[in-house]
């Protein structure tokens, strides 16, 4: 009986971490867009900030 004096406050304390954490992820936005982390990752191509990086490095050649 001892231990669900302990059980049930750890659950409750795991779950309002798990709601904060949840909470602050919808907040901060990591749920606006799930599919561009997951095409960029599959993209050939290079990066946009490479190829813009290049071309100023190109010109202070």
């Amino acid at each position: 009986m001892t231990s669900l004096a302990w059980l049930i406050p750890a659950a409750l304390t795991l779950g309002l971490m798990g709601l904060g954490g949840f909470l602050w992820a919808l907040r901060s936005g990591q749920f606006e867009d799930l599919d561009g982390a997951g095409w960029r990752a599959i993209e050939d191509g290079e990066p946009a900030n490479t190829a813009a990086q290049e071309e100023s490095a190109d010109r202070h050649a």
